[in-house]
């Protein structure tokens, strides 16, 4: 496996940046645990529901509500990987996951573009994915090829299973994909398997990770659970993101909604080891704060940033592999 020199070197010393200290993580952990345990998670999905009661937890089957103890928590991080591999369609771009190494990647989806030729606003096309995709491949410091643009020009209920075609078609790097239901995540595995020569072969080589997202507050919806389990079960990375938006979705201080996000995605972390025991899973977050003034969700502003770097630590902190947004 090549190790990318540019980041992540462990012998490197220099400055740091910390938000939480060693005491604040356990104290979020200790929330979370509450939150998991008391409070419960909304499940959508009947299949997820059977597999966190075989697991220990408690499950109510008229709210669909997990009430998920302490012990399955631990179960579940410690069997999570801690180093993960990325595939590229090319060996040369495959990636190695692992602590203190940082890789880049663009993030979906625009849902409006210029004409570089008509200079109008418009919708992306199909077309414009393929070339936004292209264009992704020949940029040597993003190292994974995530969904840029959205194909506006088909038939939404099939728009990922296009997009799929399209960057698998126009990329060497590995993917990052919403395929959005687990109906539409086998039609992309199929694709897959005749790139790596069978189905057999995607635990091998996983060229493409298909991201879910926890809903806030508390809810794994039905297309997440999908998604989540049959990534485990076929040999995919399950990457699980949820957005809490504080002082919207989340409380209104950096710790609650800290504390709610690391709920949610432990609990997709849960599934996913339910699911496959030792499967890959990665952390993720879009989290960021929301303006009180205009209901919007607010990406670049300070609180956003230190948000997602209390993140990146909360991941690190439970030995797993981290995706965030930049803003």
């Amino acid at each position: 496996m090549k190790r990318h020199p540019k980041v992540g070197k462990r012998s490197g010393s220099g400055l740091a940046f910390q938000v939480l200290s060693n005491d604040a993580m356990h104290d979020i952990h200790a929330a979370s645990l509450e939150i998991l345990g008391k409070t419960g998670i909304f499940v959508e999905d009947e299949e997820a529901l059977d597999l966190f009661a075989s697991g220990g937890a408690a499950v109510d089957s008229l709210t669909k509500t997990v009430k998920i103890p302490p012990s399955m928590v631990e179960d579940a991080v410690q069997s999570a990987p801690e180093i993960v591999t990325l595939a590229g369609r090319t060996p040369e771009n495959d990636l190695l996951l692992e602590p203190d190494r940082v890789y880049f990647d663009c993030f979906g989806e625009g849902i409006q573009l210029f004409d570089r030729h008509t200079r109008e606003l418009r919708k992306p096309l199909k077309a414009d994915l393929a070339e936004s995709t292209r264009l992704i491949d020949a940029l040597e410091h993003i190292d994974i090829c995530h969904r840029s643009l959205g194909s506006h020009d088909v038939t939404p209920e099939l728009g990922a299973l296009h997009n799929a075609e399209t960057i698998l078609s126009n990329t060497t790097k590995h993917t990052f994909l919403a395929a959005g239901s687990g109906w539409i995540l086998d039609k992309i595995i199929k694709m897959m398997a005749l790139i790596v020569g069978g189905e057999d072969k995607i635990s091998e080589r996983p060229i493409l990770t298909s991201g879910s997202c926890a809903v806030s507050p508390l809810r794994l919806p039905r297309d997440c659970c999908e998604v989540v389990m049959m990534s485990a079960r076929r040999g995919l990375v399950s990457k699980v993101l949820t957005q809490c938006m504080a002082g919207g979705s989340s409380p209104v201080t950096m710790a609650g909604t800290l504390a709610l996000h690391n709920s949610e995605v432990l609990s997709g972390c849960i599934l996913s080891q339910l699911a496959k025991k030792g499967s890959p899973f990665i952390y993720a977050s879009s989290t960021c704060s929301m303006d009180l003034r205009f209901g919007a969700a607010v990406v670049g502003n300070p609180e956003t940033a230190l948000m997602n770097s209390a993140i990146a630590e909360m991941a690190k902190y439970y030995l797993l592999p981290v995706q965030v947004a930049g803003g």
